[in-house]
């Protein structure tokens, strides 16, 4: 079967067309001429939490950081920092400040060359229970890509310096 020619185009136009575009399409699917392609199913990237938002800022404008306004489950102050003991310590211990009602609580931390930026987080319970809502402190670690080597402490949620490494 024959195909009709557009009577504005001559024949070797429209062949050297599909020939360019059946060449284009070719080297599109092998990869550009290189080896193997993996294609995996990732997650779509996810938006930055409150935590990850607030340190980069951190870091971004140290020293002129002011504390965050309002309390956030992803950003609750700390207590304290400890000195590690070792000065090539990988782990960090720091006092959380939570709410006896949280289910869970713990610090996170992010790491620059010149800052540790760490907070505390705390989930709650069921709401349909009751709960006295009152302060608990309790102390938890963070593990460091590395060592604390000088680096400040800083609180997430406050801005302020915990202690210097």
């Amino acid at each position: 079967m024959q195909h009709p020619v557009h009577p504005t185009r001559p024949r070797t136009r429209v062949t050297a067309l599909v020939v360019a575009l059946a060449s284009a399409g070719a080297v599109a699917l092998t990869g550009c001429g290189k080896g193997t392609q993996t294609v995996g199913a990732a997650p779509p990237p996810r938006a930055k939490d409150a935590f990850e938002t607030r340190a980069a800022q951190i870091v971004r404008d140290w020293p002129k950081v002011a504390p965050v306004s309002g309390q956030q489950e992803a950003l609750l102050p700390l207590a304290g920092a400890d000195h590690p003991t070792r000065p090539d310590a990988k782990e960090l211990t720091v006092t959380v400040g939570h709410s006896a009602c949280d289910a869970g609580y713990g610090a996170r931390v992010l790491e620059s060359k010149e800052l540790v930026v760490v907070s505390g987080w705390g989930k709650k319970k069921n709401p349909k229970g009751m709960c006295t809502e009152q302060l608990a402190t309790d102390k938890t670690k963070v593990r460091l890509d590395g060592p604390l080597a000088g680096r400040k402490v800083v609180d997430a949620a406050t801005g302020k310096q915990l202690l210097k490494g």
